[in-house]
């Protein structure tokens, strides 16, 4: 964008600054303003790919927050986060927006280490309600009756069980936490449950909330009657509420109500917020907003514009045809196994697209369940399913595996219940950073009885593994497989368990999945300098076979290569076998950058993985 200044009553959003500036606007200047942003937004977003559609819809409101609260005194908690470039653009980062998700750039989430705006780090689902209250408590006790900490939650986080954990607490806790519900009644995949039907209801039901503020308004101007009335209509306030609204569940749990507010009206938003912010106490704002407000396509196909790649803005088509991916072929074997055994069923947690299984919602929608976003549920359902003779197949990305592992343990490990749990986005992921690494479900799942880990590399391992652990495996069986597409396999006879690349060498090296093409092109490396080394790829990583600690303890010298949290990991657990052993695997939080520079800062590139070895034998 041009960054040059109309005349005296236009605003330029580079000649501002920000947040300061805000409050100085007038709201045609506002709106002027957030058409900018909504520009900035789509252009960076078509070359850097990122979150678009839930952006577009809440510049008013990122707008509006900034001008009623007084941030970072006031704390405001994005959930998730993915929905806060506005909030990054009006908080000193405009000028780096365009390196956003980029190596060495500013991350597509919030992050205190980024911003002291950022209050709270972000990445994962329904957890903005309970950090704000953390924070609007700590206020309280040190005296702090001033400001105000807001959550800012997406209609689809309300079918997580943490918010409601949080709202269970919050609306009782006499703070000043303040709950924006941004309803735009589109989450990844679209919104499930009772509660999600509860707040379509709600999102046009506003008739309660007009006439609760009409009765307020006219009791107050009534100086001798008002307060008599007032205390009349308070016994007879649930029946109003019940007939024009069924009753308000946020009311009932402690909070205020204010809203419904049109989310891209800014003179609306302001009000609302200024008078949660006044009540001093917990509130909840409901907003209404369009995902992808302002550009055609993202409105269109507000799903398809969640996350995107990089993209031609006129036509808004990718500027790469996608490609297969391991999350598609995972999908298609499910569909394939579907049709011979009508046992199976597919769970997911609000990610049926991410995790390639819209086909299988298609075709078997009898045994396709979205539970939304509850992970813990989709396990402990898995054991239910289970119990009854299903084969229940939950496909999830490591990252929100986390979140459930008291149930892998306690419903699925210990009932011994036979569950496949298809473990997406394993390994590096590169661009949306620390809290979206797959990095840690090995070392998680390794731990558990009566579990059996396959990490196939490419598509035609991916089947094998996947009919293996559904149809002939028993308890819990993780297939766990990367982002995007496979690599070069052509060296690799798919199997179950173990391939071994033997060049009659005296050092070996260890390794799974998508990292096995990284040590195979290693191993050319290595033998154009004259160095043999060979290669053992695990495909049933967990338990490893007693034929693999053989071959491990036959070797002078063995490295492990990892795509894995160190700790817990593969290596640890089998390095005990070798002589002498070299372990190079994941021992930090992963930052957002492109995966292969993520590989290499951890030594598990092609050519640093060469370089290790040539190390040692220099020595």
């Amino acid at each position: 964008m041009e960054k040059t200044m109309g005349n005296k009553d236009s605003v330029n959003i580079y000649e501002l600054k920000l947040p300061r500036d805000l409050k100085k606007l007038t709201i045609p200047q506002c709106e002027e303003l957030c058409g900018q942003i909504r520009e900035i937004l789509v252009d960076t977003v078509s070359k850097n790919g990122g979150h678009l559609a839930s952006n577009l819809g809440t510049v008013e409101l990122s707008v509006a927050l900034h001008r009623v609260f007084n941030s970072p005194k006031d704390k405001i908690v994005w959930d998730v986060s993915h929905q806060s470039y506005t909030h990054k653009m009006l908080t000193g980062r405009l000028q780096r927006f365009d390196t956003i998700r980029k190596n060495g750039g500013i991350s597509g989430f919030t992050r205190p280490c980024e911003s002291k705006h950022d209050a709270f780090v972000g990445g994962h689902s329904s957890t903005a309600v309970s950090a704000a209250l953390g924070m609007a408590t700590a206020m309280k006790i040190k005296g702090d009756n001033i400001h105000s900490a807001v959550a800012v939650v997406g209609d689809g986080a309300t079918s997580g069980g943490l918010f409601f954990e949080g709202i269970n607490n919050a609306g009782k806790s006499k703070t000043n936490t303040i709950v924006v519900i941004n309803n735009n009644e589109m989450s990844i995949s679209k919104s499930v449950g009772g509660f999600a039907k509860y707040l379509s209801i709600m999102r046009t039901s506003d008739s309660y909330i007009k006439t609760k503020d009409v009765v307020q308004s006219v009791l107050s101007k009534t100086p001798i009657l008002g307060k008599p009335i007032a205390n009349t209509i308070r016994y007879s306030k649930n029946v109003v509420k019940e007939a024009l609204l069924h009753s308000n569940f946020f009311e009932e749990m402690g909070f205020e109500f204010v809203g419904p507010i049109d989310g891209h009206n800014i003179a609306e938003l302001e009000y609302g917020l200024k008078q949660a912010k006044a009540m001093h106490k917990p509130v909840i704002v409901y907003v209404n907003t369009i995902k992808g407000k302002g550009y055609a396509p993202a409105e269109a196909n507000p799903g398809e514009y969640h996350g995107v790649g990089s993209f031609e803005i006129k036509t808004g088509n990718p500027d790469v045809t996608p490609a297969d991916s391991y999350s598609a072929e995972f999908g298609s074997c499910l569909c394939e196994l579907a049709k011979e055994n009508d046992s199976i069923c597919a769970i997911t947690a609000a990610m049926k697209y991410g995790t390639g299984l819209q086909h299988f919602a298609k075709m078997y929608p009898k045994r396709f369940f979205d539970v939304g976003i509850a992970e813990e549920h989709a396990v402990t359902f898995c054991g239910g399913l289970s119990s009854m003779g299903m084969v229940p197949v939950f496909a999830v990305y490591s990252t929100f595996l986390q979140r459930a592992v008291d149930q892998i343990i306690h419903d699925l490990a210990i009932n011994n219940m036979h569950a496949v749990i298809g473990v997406d986005r394993a390994g590096i992921v590169g661009g949306d950073g620390e809290t979206h690494q797959g990095t840690f479900d090995v070392a998680l799942l390794t731990c558990i009885p009566n579990t059996t880990i396959y990490s196939p590399c490419g598509y035609n391992e991916l089947h094998l593994c996947t009919k293996k652990a559904v149809t002939e495996d028993s308890g819990i069986c993780a297939v766990r497989y990367p982002r995007g597409e496979e690599n070069d396999v052509g060296c690799i006879s798919p199997c179950t368990d173990y391939q071994l690349y033997k060049n009659g060498a005296k050092i070996l090296a260890v390794t799974y999945g998508r990292l096995s093409s990284e040590v195979l092109e290693a191993k050319v490396l290595l033998a154009n300098k004259g160095i043999k080394l060979d290669v053992i790829r695990l495909v049933k990583i967990h338990p490893v076979s007693e034929d693999v600690k053989r071959i491990i303890a036959s070797y002078d010298m063995v490295y492990f290569f990892e795509e894995s949290f160190i700790e817990g990991s593969v290596s640890q657990k089998i390095d005990r076998y070798a002589k002498k052993s070299k372990i190079s695997a994941v021992d930090r939080f992963l930052p957002h950058s492109d995966v292969s520079s993520l590989l290499d800062r951890c030594g598990l590139s092609s050519e640093k993985i060469a370089d290790t070895v040539l190390g040692d034998c220099d020595e």
